[in-house]
């Protein structure tokens, strides 16, 4: 395996955790919104309209909408303005520390209502998943698909095993690395889910602060490696 396979395999993994334990953690501990794939609030905003929750736990939902929107142009910014393109990453990394430093500190520090408290978290972390989806869409070779949905990648991986089983792993090389490449992305985003709903459970949108501080931590690595390669 060779270097650079190492590493798009690592950060489709990773990317891909963080991404499913966010969404399940904010949708676990937040009022069930989800963070990364939030056209699934759509889904979840309708279904409470449809019984009967016309209040602003409802409604709330759809906020999610444009400040995804805006975290993303504002990835897009971030890019034009840096040469280095895992910023964007560090930027994404360094929010959700302070969502999850946030979730412990503020019920301490204020004593403020407990859904503002939550819902400014939340979309604090929709913010940063919309800089992960940037990263995915501005820079798509450095992972194997989109780490923050699934449905694209469960369907290639559907298309690659079909014709594995038909041609043999030797009759079809590209489907053979295409299926492994989009293990990686699954196998990632379903790790974070399960760690991501134990966490919430066990410590709320505090939980946020570990994918936060594993991005922060990869992204240093990642720094300290190139330098001594560049020595």
């Amino acid at each position: 395996m060779t270097e650079a396979t190492h590493n798009i395999n690592w950060v489709t993994f990773l990317l891909a955790w963080v991404a499913g334990f966010c969404d399940t953690a904010t949708f676990v501990s937040g009022d069930s919104i989800f963070s990364a794939h939030v056209t699934g609030n759509f889904i979840v905003f309708a279904a409470q309209i449809a019984a009967g929750g016309d209040n602003m736990d409802s409604w709330i939902k759809l906020v999610t909408f444009p400040v995804f929107v805006l975290a993303v142009m504002a990835g897009g910014w971030v890019v034009e303005k840096t040469q280095r393109k895992y910023k964007i990453l560090l930027a994404e990394g360094i929010i959700l520390v302070i969502c999850g430093i946030g979730a412990i500190l503020l019920p301490m520090l204020t004593g403020g209502e407990e859904k503002v408290m939550t819902y400014s978290i939340v979309m604090t972390t929709v913010a940063a998943m919309g800089l992960q989806n940037a990263f995915g869409k501005l820079f798509a070779k450095e992972t194997h698909g989109p780490t923050t949905m699934m449905t694209g990648n469960v369907t290639q991986a559907s298309l690659d095993l079909g014709s594995l089983i038909r041609k043999g792993r030797s009759g079809d090389a590209l489907a053979w690395k295409d299926f492994q490449g989009q293990l990686f992305t699954i196998g990632g985003f379903l790790a974070g889910c399960v760690i991501g709903a134990i966490m919430a459970k066990w410590l709320g949108l505090s939980a946020i602060l570990l994918p936060g501080v594993a991005i922060v931590v990869c992204y240093l690595q990642g720094e300290a490696m190139a330098r001594k390669f560049e020595q």
